[in-house]
């Protein structure tokens, strides 16, 4: 491969990540003015919803497709699919059209982000892939965490047709570059696919996500509904391990987790996935709420994460060559276990330099963990299943981050229920004043209620906010520093020592050696 034609393939790869990553918390900004102009705040949720559940469980449906088809007529494929998804949803005349839409993205966006880090686990070495995995992690994160500014920006001064339209040229930019320039010789062979466990999966996790979403909003924990949605979810999940067991060619091979690796790696994504998404859904609500800030003041204070994320990175890739897995993994797990304890400590007075402290550390921690968990899998495994693996990897991350956040929203809610009532009871005249439209948990956020409300009023629900928020930042310490211990289960010494070797006789799951193809680029 010549260098113009890495460098080529690398930037069709990162505007196809970037995508798909960015749509994930763009429409975020937008939402409120969609349902101005098409209705149906209850239905509020499901936009976010829809693309999550579709995008969560096909990815690794898509990674195994990658492994048996190979990955570029995949990624174009998803490519394909989400700009269709991003045409539609721009052009939606109802919420219920636009949830429905929002569902095809997502059924796009889950073959580009993990298929993305395998090409670039094929076509890059040991050095040059860690040197690059930096940079696409760095990449993921900052379009995750700039997207609801993007989506100001483009509500502001364009319409909120435009968050959705904006997909289209980089998206076709990207998939021309990939078709010209990326080429891959895959061996033909007759495949089985697990068409019962990619539907047992896909049931599952839907079932587990809805319950967890709708779980004490829709309806109680302790309802009908959400025990049988739970119950749902645990028989597709257990169809599903059972099935994988008995596939000749499973859609998520169990025995990858028996490599101490990957099954390492899979429990520090969870983590991460959960301290990523809950910090950034989180903290935003503490400046505003209990500080006072503006929405972009809230999206400012993620500058810090944002900037030391792909620097992080960067410094990731060459420490994991020269010390390993063990010793980068767990120095970002250190941090970020140090961050995450600085943000439990947020309080009504407490000044913007130690938040920003708290971001740079929680960002630094995360980026050197995301390459090193991307590193060790593809390096772990055959060509045959480092689509599947590394998928398995982007998988576990976002379950982490749906489930996680779904957990704390449940927490968050709960205390505001417990410490609003006493305060609102205490101030039956300033409450009497309160727009009938507002509801109790929004009079924070609301700018002309808040600088209505008496001072001792707003005073106490500010510290009511914060107490409720603690329980949430405390949820994440707690999982953030079972995170760092697992860290030290990684192997120590230099990565090279556990690259994977074929041997005699090793061969796929169907019993016969499948060599890695010869993948090139032109140009």
């Amino acid at each position: 491969m010549t260098k113009k034609a890495s460098i080529i393939v690398t930037i069709a790869l990162m505007l196809g990540m970037s995508l798909a990553a960015l749509d994930t918390t763009i429409v975020g900004t937008a939402l409120p003015s969609i349902v101005g102009k098409l209705g149906g705040i209850t239905l509020y949720s499901w936009v976010f919803s829809a693309y999550l559940l579709t995008s969560t469980t096909t990815v690794p449906i898509y990674g195994k497709l990658a492994d048996l088809f190979g990955r570029k007529p995949i990624f174009l494929f998803g490519t394909a699919v989400f700009l269709i998804g991003s045409i539609a949803s721009g052009a939606a005349q109802s919420m219920e059209q636009l949830i429905i839409f929002r569902a095809i993205q997502g059924l796009g966006a889950g073959a580009v982000l993990p298929i993305v880090l395998t090409i670039i686990g094929d076509i890059f070495a040991l050095e040059e892939r860690a040197k690059v995995q930096g940079l696409f992690s760095g990449v993921w994160g900052i379009s995750s965490i700039i997207g609801p500014a993007v989506g100001g920006l483009i509500v502001d001064h364009l319409s909120w047709r435009w968050v959705f339209y904006i997909n289209i040229p980089f998206g076709l930019l990207s998939a021309f570059l990939l078709i010209v320039y990326l080429k891959e010789n895959v061996e033909r062979k007759k495949h089985s696919i697990d068409y019962i466990g990619s539907a047992a999966l896909t049931i599952g996790i839907v079932a587990l996500l809805f319950a967890m979403l709708q779980g004490g909003v829709s309806w109680s924990w302790a309802s009908s509904q959400s025990l049988g949605l739970f119950a749902l979810a645990v028989a597709f999940l257990l169809l599903f391990f059972y099935q994988e067991m008995r596939a000749p060619e499973p859609i998520l091979p169990l025995t990858l987790f028996k490599n101490r690796i990957i099954a390492i790696s899979s429990i520090g994504g969870f983590i991460l996935g959960v301290v990523l998404f809950g910090i950034t859904s989180y903290v935003p609500l503490f400046v505003q709420g209990v500080k006072g800030g503006t929405a972009t003041s809230a999206g400012i204070t993620l500058g810090p994460l944002l900037l030391a994320w792909p620097i992080a990175s960067t410094l990731s890739s060459k420490l994991i060559i020269r010390a390993g897995y063990r010793l980068t993994a767990g120095v970002g797990a250190f941090l970020t276990v140090v961050g995450v304890g600085m943000v439990t400590l947020f309080q009504v007075n407490t000044g913007l330099p130690f938040i920003v402290v708290a971001m740079l550390v929680i960002g630094s921690g995360l980026g050197l963990m995301s390459t090193a968990f991307v590193i060790s899998v593809q390096n772990a495994v055959p060509w045959n299943l480092r689509g599947v693996a590394t998928a398995s990897t982007q998988f576990v991350r976002t379950i982490g981050g749906t489930v996680g956040v779904a957990l704390m929203g449940t927490i968050l809610n709960t205390q505001m229920a417990q410490l609003f009532a006493p305060i609102f009871a205490r101030y039956p005249a300033a409450v009497a004043h309160l727009p009938k439209s507002v509801a109790p948990s929004n009079v924070l956020l609301t700018p002309d209620v808040r600088r209505s409300l008496p001072l001792d009023f707003l005073g106490q629900l500010q510290v009511a906010l914060a107490h409720s928020l603690f329980w949430v930042y405390l949820l994440t310490f707690a999982l953030a520093v079972i995170g760092l211990a697992a860290m030290f289960l990684f192997p120590g010494g230099r990565p090279e020592q556990y690259s994977y070797k074929a041997e005699a006789g090793d061969g796929t799951q169907t019993g016969t050696k499948s060599p890695e193809p010869q993948i090139t680029a032109v140009g």
